[in-house]
């Protein structure tokens, strides 16, 4: 489980995060909704320690992540599958490379099998042959895709996924939410999104309004109480 309590984080003076406190329940798909401004991608930022709060705690099964140490931070990153809203490749490498580019960082596989790794990934998100492209040479939706092959990776239990269908044409957002519903399958998920249509199933839904959650319950839950 991933508990954050009394979160606050501001930036030049202007504060994002308002005293938040929940809990992500392991082995489920949590869904942080609301619209752009409100300070979903800062939460998820302070949750895989991209952002430091200025106060609060951020417990990973009961451990204090904010209290770690570098060497503990980066054993508990390891479990952590990101994909942000500009899928964050690196234009210089080619798919492949991109893809392989965790393994290269936290792993002592060979060049081969990073590579067979890769290539199977790959195959996962309908990618196969598309080994050399540049990120320039590839669409929106087939960037996502190459993110969530690189998501798919290590097979980390927990995924954060940003904004994963956003600024996509709609057939693309259909390969890209096919691919997503395997990665996703046996993981504690953390997704943000400013619509209910990225995710069809998830388990609990927080809603985040000028940096508070202010509604958190299942889809039929909110739509009870009016709040989406």
């Amino acid at each position: 489980m991933i508990e954050v309590k009394n979160i606050n984080k501001s930036f030049g003076g202007n504060q994002i995060l308002h005293d938040i406190s929940s809990s992500f329940e392991a082995g489920k798909v949590n869904l942080i909704i609301g619209q752009s401004g409100q300070g979903k991608s800062v939460l998820a930022k302070c949750i895989v320690g991209l952002h430091t709060p200025e106060s609060g705690e951020i417990l990973y099964d009961g451990k204090d992540f904010l209290s770690m140490s570098r060497e503990e931070r980066t054993e508990i990153r390891k479990e952590i599958g990101m994909l942000f809203q500009g899928s964050a490749l690196f234009d210089s490498m080619t798919v492949e490379d991109n893809v392989m580019f965790p393994l290269m960082m936290f792993s002592k596989m060979s060049k081969e099998e990073r590579l067979e790794r890769a290539n199977w990934c790959l195959g996962r998100v309908n990618m196969e042959g598309k080994n050399k492209l540049y990120p320039a040479e590839c669409s929106g939706g087939m960037q996502k895709r190459i993110a969530i092959a690189r998501a798919f990776l290590r097979d980390a239990p927990i995924l954060l996924l940003d904004e994963a269908t956003s600024s996509l044409d709609s057939r693309s957002e259909q390969q890209v939410q096919i691919a997503l519903k395997q990665l996703m399958k046996n993981k504690t998920v953390l997704m943000i999104a400013h619509r209910l249509s990225t995710i069809e199933n998830a388990d609990i839904i927080y809603l985040v309004e000028e940096g508070r959650v202010t509604e958190s319950g299942t889809h039929e839950d909110l739509l009870k109480n009016q709040s989406i």
